[in-house]
């Protein structure tokens, strides 16, 4: 009977959910002025992806078979590029695609999956 407690204890604790680890691999937005092109794909709520590529002040902002050339805004805390009618806004681990006029979200809660260039 003491064997079986072990056994089905051991079963338990193996079957319990593990506490989730931090995420550390963060892949950082380059600085708006670097001239080298970076792409990042973001996976977003709804399973939406966003590609952005960054280069000298500049993001082609790719989604739902679009693209945008933004160009950088200086912000206190962040980035956003704009156009004139979309804005690409967040910081290095969450961002939305928007509407720039009604601030309507294309695609939000992105976060950065992989480099693409």
């Amino acid at each position: 009977m003491k064997r079986l407690s072990i056994v089905v204890l051991a079963l338990l604790a193996a079957c319990a959910p593990q506490p989730q680890q931090p995420a550390t691999n963060l892949i950082a937005r380059p600085a708006p002025e670097d001239p080298r092109p970076a792409g990042i794909a973001y996976l977003c709520d709804g399973r939406k992806e966003v590609s952005v590529v960054y280069a000298k002040n500049r993001a082609s902002v790719t989604f739902d078979g679009r693209t945008w050339r933004m160009e950088y805004q200086p912000t206190g805390a962040g980035f956003r590029y704009v156009d004139a009618g979309n804005e690409w806004i967040g910081r290095d681990d969450l961002a939305a695609l928007r509407d720039a006029g009604s601030h309507r979200p294309l695609a939000f809660n992105c976060r950065p999956v992989r480099r693409t260039t």
